[in-house]
């Protein structure tokens, strides 16, 4: 490998290294907390390391079929299970509760034909980094988890604009959308730039979703204030 290599590398390492530790610090707080949307977040967290961390050991080491796997279901899962926990501001339980139901079939179905499909590296991987597309059904089955998915978050995010203006929902909104159109960011003269893409997507809409029960609480006492004067 040479120097620009051995710093991608590092760089996919070191990325996947901040993704366990935002997932461990999620989880921790909803062991502290019992939030429902709290675990959503910590789970969708867990599934993003997953994938930076197939991402790092593709490009440093190599490709098999099992990590392609893997992959794809994590790459699907990511999106679904962190809308998961941005569905509390819909104020609805019937539509969180067919939702959830809905992005856990749908999560389940991704993931038993993933594993059930042969994903090739000649025909998913060049130069280390992953840029095929998998096979159309993976695909149909994938949207069918990350289209409604960034729905929801972006109807989270509007919602929780129009009832209080937060900057911290605006990352929500620019982290759904950089989920939500990842693969448009694809640079074909520099490939790996969709991983940091992806990375940025992440994070930004984790520190959104985290302000949304803060958003939902704090608007609580001063219509109380209101009434009571």
């Amino acid at each position: 490998m040479n120097a620009v290599q051995i710093a991608i590398g590092s760089s996919l390492v070191v990325l996947s290294v901040l993704l366990l530790i935002l997932s461990v610090r999620a989880v921790a707080r909803y062991r502290l907390t019992a939030s429902r949307p709290q675990l959503m977040w910590g789970l969708g967290l867990v599934f993003a390391t997953g994938a930076m961390l197939v991402e790092a050991v593709v490009y440093i080491d190599t490709a098999s079929s099992f990590l392609l796997q893997l992959y794809v279901f994590f790459s699907a899962a990511i999106v679904g299970v962190l809308s998961l926990g941005a569905t509390r501001i819909l104020r609805s339980p019937r539509i969180e509760r067919a939702y959830t139901a809905y992005i856990g079939a749908t999560t389940v179905l991704v993931g038993v034909f993933s594993f059930l499909t042969p994903l090739p590296p000649t025909s998913m991987v060049s130069g280390g980094i992953i840029t095929g597309d998998p096979p159309l059904l993976l695909l149909i089955l994938s949207t069918l988890v990350t289209g409604p998915a960034t729905v929801v978050l972006l109807s989270a995010s509007y919602l929780s604009l129009r009832r209080t203006w937060k900057w911290q929902t605006l990352l929500m909104i620019a982290g759904a959308l950089i989920l939500g159109a990842g693969g448009t960011l694809y640079i074909a003269s520099f490939p790996v730039a969709l991983y940091y893409a992806e990375f940025l997507g992440i994070v930004l809409l984790f520190l959104g979703l985290v302000s949304l029960p803060q958003t939902t609480t704090a608007a609580q006492p001063v219509g109380v204030a209101h009434t009571a004067s």
